[in-house]
């Protein structure tokens, strides 16, 4: 059928198979999602960009390597993971999560009022001071799993852990975010 878009699986073969249109499609399709975790990762705009164009140009050069019939996403969030963790290395400094605090408004829906943007405001950037504070595992994972949502498979592709580290790690940074919250609250 003409016209159709392809499913990531056809992309991938065909990119396997040297076809350099099928990987601009996946570059395409993820690049959001790859600068995001690179960025969280990284702390730089400069940094992530530069990690993620530098994931992609690898996963180009490794596509031979990736398994057939495996998701795209996970593998390539690992490969772009792992190069904004050798520039943080290499920069030498522990990245605060910069994550934006402004909440998106749906299409079609009418802005909110300032006051209410406020309210809304106030307890993010307290959960974000908070989860700051947390050693930097604990602040990848929760970013992973809750700030850019990714699947418990996905956050352990990006972090270089297996899965079940994901859910003992999540579930020790909740515990320690819970202290920390409690403790802010009554500070």
């Amino acid at each position: 059928m003409e016209g159709r878009p392809l499913e990531e699986t056809e992309l991938v073969e065909r990119a396997k198979q040297g076809d350099e249109a099928a990987y601009g499609d996946l570059v395409q399709a993820y690049q959001g999602i790859a600068f995001r975790t690179a960025y969280l990762i990284a702390g730089s705009a400069a940094d992530a960009e530069d990690a993620a164009q530098e994931g992609f140009v690898k996963a180009w050069s490794a596509l031979h390597r990736f398994r057939t019939g495996a998701p795209f996403r996970p593998w390539i969030l690992q490969i772009v993971a792992n190069e904004a963790r050798n520039r943080r290395r290499a920069a030498g400094r522990r990245a605060p999560l910069t994550l934006r605090t402004v909440a998106a408004t749906p299409s079609g829906e009418a802005a909110p009022y300032p006051e209410a943007t406020a309210i809304d405001t106030e307890p993010r950037e307290l959960l974000l001071a908070a989860v700051n504070e947390l050693r930097e595992d604990d602040r990848l994972v929760i970013a992973c799993r809750y700030f850019l949502e990714l699947s418990e498979e996905e956050t352990a592709a990006a972090l270089g852990w297996r899965r079940g580290t994901v859910k003992s790690r999540l579930s020790r940074a909740l515990g320690r975010l819970r202290e920390q919250i409690g403790e802010e609250a009554y500070a």
